[in-house]
């Protein structure tokens, strides 16, 4: 066995020990990614609004702090759903946050390759790339008919992280996009989908109407959305809980983090994430949210109003 064939298989069996399973391709493969946008951008299959946000947390160009880069691996790492309760007026209100969000298990996929590759004089970091596409590409995760990415025993229930390496990890995969076989004559997401953003007539979801994508961005609610559509304090679980696929799935939710009607008035009020106690920042952290704390008064009072 060459010696990139061993380390390969030697990172593939560090990951399998902690509950992960990755993918390893080539650093030219980056420029097919940013292809594949640009095509679908061409053909109009993005609106504006959502080429820009893609755009926005995509990197593309060569890290010049580390030019020796040789290959990219994508991680993937399962995630329950997490339920988090805000006390408010005397009472308990429970809410969820989807799988993915919880962005600690980035770090431990990184310090589980880290510990192989850096002793052999390797470096790692991360990659800023469409983790989705990659995955897809990479044969990681297949699309479903809603484009959430579906794994191999862990359904839409994971987390996608992607790093950079010097290392000269074999090519396990590079293909064409696939869809789940069972999408193919199910429609079960397109039904449910609130919104309509699942369409018959293409396989790309219309992300201009998907309410995971306006309540991840920053710009106030469209009149459109109804408010009783919300059903999560960040993203959406509508076309995730109703997919055949991911039936072995569903259960899977932890009751994370408990906020005190101090501190949920605090993120009503929308205070700065500095004027936060550090156990109510350390919650956030848990729960994947002190990132996207900007957003979280907006999406809480959403879901208060649509739950009254």
């Amino acid at each position: 066995m060459r010696n990139n064939d061993l380390l390969s298989s030697s990172v593939s069996l560090r990951l399998s020990e902690h509950g992960f399973v990755g993918q390893f391709v080539s650093f030219e493969r980056v420029q097919e990614l940013e292809d594949d946008i640009e095509k679908a951008h061409s053909e109009q299959l993005f609106d504006e609004g959502f080429y820009s946000y893609l755009l926005s947390w995509s990197q593309f160009t060569f890290p010049t702090d580390f030019p020796e880069i040789r290959s990219v691996v994508v991680v993937a790492c399962p995630q329950p759903a997490l339920k988090v309760n805000f006390e408010r007026n005397g009472r308990s209100f429970e809410t969820i946050i989807p799988p993915t969000y919880a962005y600690h298990t980035d770090e431990e996929a990184r310090d589980c390759i880290a510990e192989l590759l850096e002793p052999r004089g390797h470096r790692l970091i991360g990659a800023k790339l469409p983790r989705k596409l990659l995955a897809v590409r990479s044969g990681l995760a297949r699309y479903g008919k809603n484009n959430i990415t579906y794994v191999r025993r862990m359904g839409s229930f994971h987390r996608l992280a992607a790093f950079y390496t010097d290392a000269p990890l074999f090519e396990q995969s590079w293909q064409e996009p696939q869809m789940l076989e069972q999408c193919e004559t199910c429609t079960a997401c397109v039904k449910k989908c609130p919104s309509g953003a699942i369409p018959t007539d293409r396989f790309l979801l219309r992300a201009e109407k998907c309410l995971t994508y306006h309540n991840e961005a920053e710009a106030p609610f469209p009149e459109w959305i109804d408010p009783s559509w919300h059903n999560c304090l960040i993203g959406c679980m509508i076309c995730q809980n109703v997919c055949p696929a991911n039936k072995p799935f569903v259960g899977r939710v932890v009751d994370e983090a408990t906020f005190s009607e101090e501190e949920t008035d605090l993120i009503l009020r929308n205070a700065s994430k500095e004027d936060l106690p550090p156990e109510t920042q350390e919650k956030l952290e848990r729960i994947g949210m002190l990132e996207d704390f900007e957003l979280l008064s907006r999406n809480l009072k959403a879901l208060l109003n649509a739950r009254n």
